[in-house]
């Protein structure tokens, strides 16, 4: 790999940490609506599911940048 794909392998690698946080905050916004004072404190089940797998997400985004950064600071990349 070239210096060139490894810059944008990481970028791409950024952007995925930044898409996923901003799946956590819209879900978690969608969540908070479900309780108090807009709503009953009832979340439903897909709002639950969404929020979890945006979380899984964001970690599964965050480990592979983490895991890339580690290789950079190792010297190999």
């Amino acid at each position: 790999m070239n210096p060139e794909q490894a810059r944008a392998e990481e970028a791409a690698a950024m952007d995925r940490v930044l898409s996923a946080t901003q799946r956590v905050k819209t879900a978690f916004a969608a969540l908070q609506m479900q309780f108090p004072p807009q709503g009953e404190g009832r979340p439903s089940q897909f709002a639950l599911q969404t929020f979890d797998a945006a979380l899984q997400e964001l970690e599964d985004a965050q480990a592979a940048f983490d895991e890339m950064l580690n290789d950079l600071f190792d010297g190999n990349r």
